[in-house]
């Protein structure tokens, strides 16, 4: 599943084809994704300027003239820069043109989503699908001073493991699967341990590796498990470089101890038993 890197990676890469358009054409191919796409989508968007482009969690906001369209990748979506000219493949879902470029949706699973959200209805941020997300890893209520003291006071008299509740979105978004057992093996915590149990020492120390393993994550593209590429077509990288994820049963590239491998809420867990305290 897209993450907060590979959805940043898409937005840098969507970015200079997009932002200070405006839409000429758009074409529903099969809007049946998670939500349905608005049917009347081409009258609304066509004719409207993309005045920013942001990102919130794993949500693509496209700021327009009137309101914002609300993009997600959900499970498999890629959203690729392309030419009207370049042949249509099975499982594109939607194309927005903007003059020479087009962004097609190409979403095998159909759990991504293409919606509206009219100015008319309220502001974005209380938006159903925003309103409840967690605080931006690289915002200023995230800094140096603040994310620990926040991540301490999220996770008071939580029984639930920490790594569920990292994965639950709602203290800080963006730390998806693989990026929680990278940033708890950066922090020396166990992906068991109750988050209730998190001190507020510890609590700085995850605050900074969470920080640190997105923006390397962002830096090597993000993650190509099967599916994602970047808008370019280009997979990303970060694969390549992480200290426990998918590697089950390889030293430790710290102690040298086995990577253990389990399974949380149906998501595969990699941790160092040894350098990982509860």
């Amino acid at each position: 599943m897209p993450e907060l890197p590979e959805v940043e990676v898409t937005k840098q890469g969507i970015e200079p084809y997009v932002q200070g358009k405006r839409v000429t054409a758009v074409k529903i191919y099969d809007g049946r994704l998670r939500w349905p796409v608005p049917k009347n989508l081409e009258q609304i968007l066509v004719g409207q300027q993309v005045a920013l482009i942001k990102r919130r969690g794993k949500y693509l906001l496209f700021r327009m003239d009137d309101g914002h369209l609300i993009v997600h990748l959900g499970m498999t979506g890629v959203l690729r820069v392309l030419k009207p000219s370049d042949e249509l493949k099975k499982h594109d879902r939607v194309e927005i043109t903007f003059g020479k470029h087009v962004l097609r949706l190409h979403d095998p699973r159909k759990f991504g989503a293409v919606l509206w959200a009219s100015d008319e209805d309220g502001e974005i941020e209380k938006h159903p699908l925003i309103a409840k997300l967690g605080l931006e890893p690289f915002s200023d209520d995230f800094n140096e001073a603040k994310a620990g003291k926040h991540l301490h006071q999220h996770a008071k008299g939580r029984q639930i493991a920490i790594k569920q509740w990292l994965l639950a979105g709602q203290a800080v978004v963006g730390v998806g699967n693989i990026y929680c057992s990278e940033s708890l093996f950066s922090a020396g915590i166990h992906p068991e341990m109750a988050a209730g149990k998190l001190s507020l020492p510890r609590a700085e120390k995850l605050a900074i590796a969470i920080k640190e393993t997105l923006k390397k994550a962002i830096k090597a593209g993000g993650s190509s498990l099967k599916d994602f590429v970047n808008s370019d077509g280009d997979p990303g990288h970060f694969m390549l470089q992480t200290k426990v994820y998918d590697r089950a049963g390889l030293p430790c590239r710290v102690c040298k101890t086995p990577i253990r491998q389990i399974v949380q809420g149906q998501r595969s867990t990699y941790f160092c038993h040894k350098c990982q305290k509860k």
